[in-house]
């Protein structure tokens, strides 16, 4: 096991893998920490169906993904000629103009969010290659009247898809025939038929910033003038913190990356993932700067820090050593990013008061939120009787969960007495909930949320009038090396304005940005050297045997569907508008995957049993011998984008849900570094202080009470009006960073899009 100076915070993986992960060994050797396990049986229920009604598996008859691409994802242009394909006009014409449905109540900001966490959580590229192998990807056939038939020259020509598309195979851990074993009469695999491993940590460790293994970490450019900080270059006519460098030709690198700003996780790289890094390689220095302005004024203070091998002896701001800020910023840092997702983005995901104060719970725990009724009612029963306990047990378990909660104040954070070597102290270890920690690529699939981006940039100017959109930027010439001249010319004040008054698209069929479509990637030695990446998320799901939509739902314990039909909104009047485009989807559905004549006596599953306890069949509770949709063909992505009923101010699918809340409260409650180890020991006092209060000093509150609630100055919010002071103005309005900027919030969660007084002028309102 790793001592001394190291073990206080937050380590590369690779080096000390134990204090990161109590499942690592003592040689640091890995027992199962970057696998990510399919926890699906795809070759048992669904090959039942598919052999019996198809005479193959799912997914060797079912539609072509570039025929659902372009039949279920393209958005709809008025003018088709001002958008170009999603490509804009030249000179970044602010008269382009891609049309797509927008969201009254999440900005591009968020869009781009969550790009930067999935870049922090999953990958299963390895340094920016898939397998060797190259598969045919490209659109070949369609159902016709439920028939399989070949694409005619005139049906791709229609469709605008390419037949000679390929794309590289993923990457397959294991693929061996998987152990079985036997629990109360029946036989288990031991694992998924097949596995893929997770090449990044799974960890919210911001390795995404700082790296996830030795390769990685070799991009992380440190100041040599101050190693404790972050490298970042002035640049000219530039105010601020200073940008990230460019990667170097002795930097690991391909070369698509070429010309990019040096970070650990360069891979589909965009404007948005470089505004979030100059961001918080800012917000890093910016601790550290407050670090040393504090060991100035009391360099004889104890600054918090402890050495597990010698934990009595206090260590003093000026004692600390000059790795140490960097190593204590990066768990800041990275608990900053949790708590920004967790009580900012969830919640304007989720718009509405049963999420927020869920979420603040989620972070805060029960008595945690302020004024919540739950907090009130408990704060005696908990604090003044288990606070108060004895018992170990007691205090690190039910007065945490109560009192702190299963987040950031979490399991043993108040334990007096810490001992690293005790498994007990250090959270239990990750063996929470009945295995180890780690992502299901059901996960993943969630996290296909491609319809969020725009296909043009609303660009606006912060020195100027902010209601003034300046240019139109296709997202497409923002990619990779182009990112850096777009940054640097333009700045991180402007991108932030601009990404931050613009509205994400809706997550719904119909409006997947065009251009992903068409992406052009050099990387790719392919007749057409262009994939279509709404198609390939289909690809991916199907080669990664994630279940269907209809199997996926029965598996999570969801009610399951019986036909195209369930996707509509049963609430809309029949005559509404909305009513008619839902029955249009409907129709597509049934055009796209079609139909078939059911057989009672074929079982389609073993994931759920009907009422009656009977097992469940192909007719779905329809009458034997029936003309019934192909419901179980539906892929996952597809199904999710055409649930339309939701609840109020819900931005995704209660497929989406169910998969978001279980894995959102075990990234928290199994990390150390947010439970038993969020203590100055790890993080030092002005660590703790500064993740409470989102930032140093004490905690600010914003003035009024913004959906009936006293609220705290957001940490996002913080982190901008720290780091990019010349959005002051801009921010003053603001209560959620991921709110477009230019709304009126109004009271009690309304998604209506109304301006703020002083953007009554801005375009964005008037379209």
């Amino acid at each position: 096991m790793c001592t001394g100076d190291l073990i206080r915070a937050r380590t590369l993986t690779g080096i000390c893998n134990d204090l990161r992960n109590p499942l690592m060994g003592s040689s640091g050797t890995p027992f199962a920490r970057n696998v990510e396990f399919d926890t699906t049986f795809p070759d048992l229920g669904q090959t039942v169906l598919t052999k019996n009604r198809h005479g193959g598996r799912i997914g060797l008859l079912t539609p072509d993904p570039q025929v659902i691409s372009r039949k279920l994802f393209t958005r709809a242009h008025s003018n088709p000629s001002a958008c170009n394909a999603g490509f804009g006009l030249p000179n970044n014409s602010p008269d382009a103009n891609c049309d797509y449905q927008k969201a009254p109540f999440f900005n591009v900001l968020a869009a781009y969010w969550i790009q930067f966490m999935t870049h922090d959580w999953f990958s299963h590229m390895e340094e920016g290659h898939n397998a060797a192998e190259i598969m045919e990807v490209g659109c070949k056939t369609q159902l016709v009247n439920g028939v399989e038939t070949p694409l005619t020259p005139d049906d791709v020509q229609k469709l605008g898809c390419r037949p000679a598309d390929q794309v590289d195979k993923a990457y397959v851990l294991q693929s061996s025939p998987p152990d079985q074993f036997s629990s109360g009469g029946h036989n288990y695999l031991t694992r998924a038929p097949k596995t893929f491993s997770n090449k990044n940590t799974a960890w919210w460790d911001a390795s995404q910033l700082y790296g996830f293994d030795e390769t990685s970490w070799r991009r992380v450019k440190r100041d040599p003038k101050d190693p404790a900080k972050m490298l970042l270059e002035p640049v000219a006519a530039m105010p601020g913190g200073g940008y990230l460098p460019v990667l170097q030709a002795s930097d690991p690198m391909q070369p698509q990356w070429t010309g990019q700003e040096s970070v650990a996780f360069p891979d589909n790289w965009s404007i948005g993932l470089s505004f979030y890094h100059n961001l918080f390689a800012r917000e890093h220095n910016s601790f550290v700067d407050e670090f040393r302005r504090q060991t100035a004024r009391m360099p004889d203070a104890d600054s918090g820090l402890r050495n597990p091998s010698d934990p009595k002896r206090v260590i003093r701001n000026q004692d600390v050593t000059p790795d140490e800020p960097f190593q204590v910023a990066r768990l800041v840092v990275s608990a900053e990013i949790a708590k920004i997702h967790t009580i900012e983005w969830t919640p304007q995901l989720l718009y509405d008061e049963p999420l927020y104060k869920g979420m603040n719970a989620n972070w805060n725990g029960l008595l945690g939120t302020g004024d919540s009724d739950v907090s009130k009612e408990l704060s005696d029963i908990i604090v003044h009787n288990f606070g108060k306990s004895k018992s170990s047990t007691k205090e690190s378990q039910w007065y945490s969960v109560f009192a702190s909660g299963p987040g950031i104040f979490g399991i043993g954070s108040t334990v007096p007495h810490y001992d690293i070597t005790n498994p007990n102290d250090v959270n239990g270890g990750v063996n929470h909930f009945g295995s180890p920690f780690n992502f299901p690529e059901e996960f993943v699939t969630v996290y296909r949320l491609h319809p969020l981006v725009p296909d043009l940039i609303e660009y606006r100017d912060v020195s100027k009038d902010p209601n003034q959109i300046v240019q139109k930027v296709a997202v497409v010439d923002t990619f990779e090396g182009k990112a850096t001249d777009a940054m640097r010319s333009r700045g991180l004040a402007n991108w932030g304005l601009s990404l931050g008054r613009q509205r994400l698209g809706l997550l719904a069929l119909h409006n997947h940005p065009q251009f992903m479509q068409n992406i052009h990637l050099p990387r790719l030695d392919t007749p057409t050297g262009q994939i279509d990446i709404a198609a390939l998320d289909l690809i991916r799901d199907r080669e990664h045997g994630v279940p269907r939509f209809n199997e996926f739902r029965r598996q999570y314990g969801l009610r399951q569907l019986t036909s195209y039909d369930d996707f509509m909104d049963k609430s809309l009047p029949a005559d509404s508008a909305a009513h008619k485009q839902q029955q249009e989807i409907v129709g597509q559905l049934r055009e796209v995957y079609g139909t078939h004549v059911c057989d009672s006596s074929k079982v389609i599953t073993d994931a759920q049993v009907n009422e009656d306890s009977s097992p469940i069949n192909d007719c779905l509770g329809h009458p034997n011998g029936s003309v019934v949709d192909n419901i179980e063909d539906v892929d996952t992505v597809v199904g999710w984008l055409a649930e339309s009923t939701r609840p109020h101010g819900f931005a995704i699918s209660e497929t989406q849900f169910v998969v978001f809340i279980l894995n959102a409260s075990r990234r928290l409650y199994s990390d150390r570094f947010f439970t038993s180890s969020f203590r100055p020991e790890f993080y030092t006092q002005l660590g703790v202080d500064w993740v409470n209060h989102n930032g140093p000093g004490p905690e600010m509150i914003e003035a009024g009470m913004p959906n009936g609630h006293k609220q705290p100055v957001s940490p996002l919010k913080r982190v901008l009006l720290r780091n990019i002071p010349e959005l002051t103005p801009e921010l003053q309005h603001v209560t959620n960073a991921f709110d477009p900027w230019g709304r009126a919030r109004g009271e009690y969660y309304t998604l209506d899009w109304k301006p703020r007084p002083d953007a009554i002028a801005d375009p964005a309102f008037k379209q």
